[in-house]
């Protein structure tokens, strides 16, 4: 079992900054992959961004690419999401994922095994 405990969510104005953090417990060395996932009501939930535990390649959706910036502590079992120049659009709540195998970066929810609760980041225009 892997679990995953979300924080830095908060209000923000559009153009802003927060970084997201994900810290992981457990059977950690199973871990192949940590992603961010989005939901906004009334949508699915979406890929955000996704990255290589043991080598650090990374993967971004096309809608924050050149934005966003996932990276990892592996001393601390920590993934990172740094959101920079925000708009209201990304307003949802963010979750992190493990994943333990499959693709090499994985994009597909149903590829990840272990999710946390989810913060709420909402960015007002």
């Amino acid at each position: 079992q892997v679990q995953l405990v979300e924080s830095g969510g908060g209000l923000v104005q559009a153009g802003g900054s927060l970084r997201l953090s994900c810290a992981a417990s457990g059977r950690t060395f199973s871990m192949s992959a940590m992603g961010w996932f989005r939901q906004a009501p009334g949508k699915e939930r979406e890929f955000v961004a996704t990255i290589r535990w043991n080598y650090g390649a990374t993967k971004y959706a096309d809608s924050v690419k050149g934005r966003f910036t996932i990276s990892r502590d592996n001393a601390k079992n920590t993934v990172y999401l740094q959101m920079l120049s925000l708009k209201p659009e990304d307003t949802a709540v963010y979750y992190c994922a493990a994943s333990q195998g499959g693709s090499w970066l994985p994009i597909g929810p149903n590829e990840y095994g272990y999710w946390g609760q989810g913060t709420q980041v909402t960015v007002s225009s």
